[in-house]
């Protein structure tokens, strides 16, 4: 078959005049990216224009649509400023007191005893089956059912007696249905987190002589975190919100305040405002702080940690790569080729 090669090809290599050019590379378009890009800066334009430079003109009201005033005047008021450490305080104990009864209720779940595992499944059922406005009602009212409330020995004498109408106010009634609502939903968390752990991280603690709840509180529970900490940091929010329903029983929360206020006022939509800002406000805190718990614990899970908002603003700001540039690309060698 070499006799049908020309002798002029054997034994030579390509010249670098013979080099194929080297590949322009062309980045692929998005015409539609653009569109949509378009289409959101004239939408958040028009937000814009209508919340800050908007007027209106009518017979009771003039100025600024959502009236703006109206919401400086009152944003950091006593009333509302009370009302929001009021909301805090709601969530702060319903969320402890929650946590708490999830993580029993979650362990009971996880027992081979029928008995505790089928009581916990009931509360389960019950709490996350009825309304929280449903509950928040009925420990209000009752000392409609248990006018005292006893402490003693079952079916014994009584150590001593509580009048329910002064232990059960509204503050406490919200306190209590919040914890035992938000109990039923933090047992499933922490039962789905505790059994996404490997069985075999058990039975290897175990095998050291590690008792049940030692082997709980020590290796489960801490891998089982990971799963654990970013639901929660949702129900938190959803609480800090959810306290909002207090004041149907006259718990002098945020949005009690700024209701009490508007109806003095007659400015609903600016008082209605002040409220949502407060909350956006405190929701924003919490996100915050659930970021960094969430990435307190991918130590385990992550080889590299992911970037803190801080640092991704940092990095945007100072290593920005104009648009469509592309890293060079190495040229093409050919096998025999020589290389300048």
């Amino acid at each position: 078959m070499s006799d049908d090669i020309p002798a002029s090809k054997l034994g030579t290599t390509s010249t670098p005049s013979e080099r194929p050019a080297p590949i322009k590379a062309v980045p692929v378009r998005h015409p539609w990216r653009w569109v949509a890009g378009v289409v959101l800066v004239v939408l958040g334009a028009m937000l814009v224009n209508t919340l800050v430079f908007s007027q209106t003109q009518q017979p009771h009201q003039s100025g600024s649509r959502y009236g703006w005033a109206t919401i400086r005047e009152y944003l950091f008021t006593s009333t509302v400023l009370h009302g929001v450490v009021v909301t805090i305080e709601l969530t702060v104990i319903a969320m402890i007191a929650g946590i708490l009864i999830g993580v029993l209720l979650a362990v009971m779940r996880l027992s081979k005893s029928k008995l505790i595992a089928g009581t916990a499944w009931i509360y389960v059922w019950f709490f996350r089956g009825t309304p929280v406005l449903v509950q928040i009602f009925f420990w209000y009212f009752i000392q409609a059912l248990y006018p005292h409330i006893t402490i003693g020995l079952p079916f014994g004498p009584a150590f001593f007696t509580i009048n329910a109408n002064s232990l059960f106010t509204p503050f406490v009634a919200a306190c209590f249905a919040l914890s035992f609502n938000e109990g039923a939903y933090m047992a499933e968390i922490v039962r789905a987190g505790i059994i996404s752990v490997d069985e075999g991280q058990s039975e290897a603690a175990q095998s050291i002589g590690m008792s049940r709840s030692k082997t709980l509180r020590l290796v489960v529970l801490p891998q089982a975190m990971r799963l654990i900490v970013p639901p929660t940091g949702n129900e938190t929010i959803s609480m800090l919100k959810t306290s909002s329903l207090a004041w149907a029983i006259t718990v002098p929360e945020l949005y009690f305040a700024t209701n009490q206020i508007a109806e003095t006022t007659y400015k609903t939509i600016p008082l209605l405002l002040v409220a949502s800002i407060w909350y956006l406000t405190l929701t924003t805190v919490l996100s915050i702080g659930q970021y960094y718990l969430e990435r307190h614990y991918a130590k385990g899970s992550s080889r590299a940690l992911p970037p803190t908002p801080w640092q991704r603003l940092r990095a945007n700001l100072f290593k920005i790569r104009p648009v469509g540039q592309n890293p060079p690309l190495a040229p093409l060698s050919i096998e025999g080729a020589p290389h300048d």
